[in-house]
């Protein structure tokens, strides 16, 4: 047995930045526990091997969720990080912080210290930008921020689009005003992904007060009464105990909850009836679960216009050497290099959908790999930013290894299918103006045959095709599991540090938020050993 001043569960997003800023103090003993392997491969680090990563058992988790009622009973892939560095070594790298009206909310939901005004400093603590130098923006974080660096004419053609169609320039969504149409910027340092464990981990694993367990699967958190006192893990079939004095949960919205639950936090009902012995009644975890869902529209194009033909086939080599000498070309790319925040309606504090477009098109394969499609297609997604739906994730059973019940419940709420279908309409709109016309070809989705003027045809085309944003958040929310410390409420010495301790999900995608929490999360603990 070892003991630690923390045991941290999960390299992802949070655990990674947790595990730098813990074990500063050479004096403090950190352990960091991760369930799948290193972060060695190239896939982890070449910005389009995130494509490569889905449905692939050594980065990917791969869940789904339950049959989705409005989504005519389809079940969702969820891919989730397996890895050093999680989800932040797979994902899109886009990186977007949400807006003060999300802050707001999480202090209304219980968030005290949680403002804008008070998170806004660990944005710019985590940052190293690349592009922006004002009072918005941190230069000397260990986050490097830069745009995509393979730009595209047909991402200039469809900035040039959206403001045909009404939607202004905004040069930083990061900026004071997240509305308009511009340039994403990206988690990547000189065309290279830059995950939490680029970033965080890297410089600090050399030191001697920081043991990385990888391949260690927590079973569960253990406890002497209503005080963690360490976690059981098993290791290449071997059980081990890890005691510390503080235990941290870092695996996200999926993992976090569940954990929690087979460790006897949770609803007792649920518990029980699962044959769990209930440590602390505590009925709001796993519940509460947001994320944002998109709806796509893909249309053909002629080769020149699409990326398609780049990293497909033979074309794949000089794409590959490119990369690998200049760190220049079509596999620098992130998940969408352009997009917009837009107004659905009047009276919004903030806008409540997003756009993402790629000078490409994918489809995934029978197997759930995704591939690019064998004509040149580029493709616009749609999502609404600050959903109303929530659903759940909770254990199965008392095994830990046995995936959750996600139960997304997308589209529950009137407004969520209301706001959609607008979102869909403006995108729709900016392929119709003249722009865009001289570079597309026939509309592949949705098919020729749906009537778009017709919105009991369009909603029906949203509920065949519409999918997760990957944003997964609220399980463990602030105020109703963990109080605004992320302190796990009820219960001594356990801390839930990730996405899912979110009262919202926040307006954009969440690895900047997940990254700004876990630096925030790190001082309050810190501030609590003082």
């Amino acid at each position: 047995m070892s003991y630690y001043d923390y045991i941290i569960v999960g390299a992802g997003s949070a655990g990674c930045v947790l595990a730098n800023r813990l074990s500063a103090d050479p004096d403090t003993r950190v352990c960091l526990l991760e369930a799948g392997g290193s972060n060695r491969s190239p896939l982890l680090h070449v910005p389009a091997g995130w494509a490569a990563t889905f449905k692939n058992p050594k980065y990917d988790w791969s869940f789904e969720t339950e049959p989705e009622p409005e989504l005519d009973g389809r079940q969702v892939y969820w891919p989730r990080g397996k890895s050093l560095g999680g989800s932040s070594a797979i994902n899109g790298m886009i990186y977007v912080r949400g807006v003060p009206v999300d802050f707001a909310a999480w202090e209304h939901a219980g968030a005290k210290g949680w403002s804008w005004e008070e998170v806004l400093p660990y944005y710019k603590k985590a940052e190293r930008q690349q592009i922006h130098d004002d009072e918005m923006h941190g230069s000397d974080g260990p986050l490097h921020v830069q745009e995509v660096r393979d730009k595209r004419p047909m991402d200039d053609v469809f900035l040039n689009a959206m403001n045909q169609a009404g939607i202004p320039s905004n040069p930083d969504f990061n900026g004071v005003d997240q509305a308009g149409c511009g340039y994403y910027q990206f988690t990547q340092n000189n065309g290279r992904r830059w995950s939490t464990a680029s970033a965080y981990l890297t410089p600090a694993r050399s030191r001697a007060n920081l043991t990385i367990i990888t391949y260690a699967i927590t079973q569960r958190v253990l406890f002497d009464g209503k005080q963690a006192t360490g976690v059981e893990i098993n290791r290449s079939g071997q059980k081990q105990i890890i005691q510390g004095a503080h235990v941290i949960l870092s695996g996200g919205a999926v993992a976090s909850p569940q954990l929690l639950e087979v460790s006897g936090v949770g609803d007792g009902e649920r518990l029980r009836n699962l044959g769990i012995d209930v440590v602390h009644h505590a009925p709001d975890v796993g519940e509460h679960l947001q994320d944002h869902i998109l709806c796509k529209v893909v249309y053909a194009t002629q080769p020149e216009h699409s990326i398609n033909r780049e990293v497909q086939g033979l074309r794949l080599i000089p794409a590959a050497l490119r990369w690998f000498f200049l760190r220049e070309g079509p596999l620098t790319t992130g998940s969408a290099p352009v997009g917009a925040f837009c107004y659905t309606r009047d009276g919004l504090e903030a806008p409540d959908v997003q756009i993402h477009f790629a000078s490409g098109g994918t489809l995934y394969n029978n197997a759930g790999k995704i591939r690019a499609l064998k004509q040149p297609a580029v493709t616009a997604v749609v999502n609404q930013s600050r959903p109303e739906s929530r659903g759940s994730i909770h254990a199965k059973s008392a095994d830990i290894t046995d995936a959750p019940v996600i139960a997304a419940n997308y589209l529950s709420s009137q407004l969520d299918r209301d706001t959609l279908l607008r979102g869909m309409r403006i995108l729709l709109n900016i392929f119709d103006q003249s722009e865009l016309q001289p570079y597309l070809g026939g509309r592949l989705s949705p098919d020729v045959e749906t009537d778009l003027n017709d919105d009991e045809a369009l909603m029906a085309y949203i509920r065949r095709e519409a999918s997760t944003v990957y944003h997964p958040t609220s399980t463990c929310s602030i105020g109703k599991v963990v109080d605004e410390t992320l302190h796990v409420m009820g219960v001594e010495g356990l801390s839930v540090i990730d996405a899912s301790v979110m009262p919202y999900v926040v307006s954009g995608n969440t690895n900047a938020a997940t990254i700004m929490l876990a630096e925030k999360g790190a001082d309050h603990l810190l501030a609590a050993r003082r």
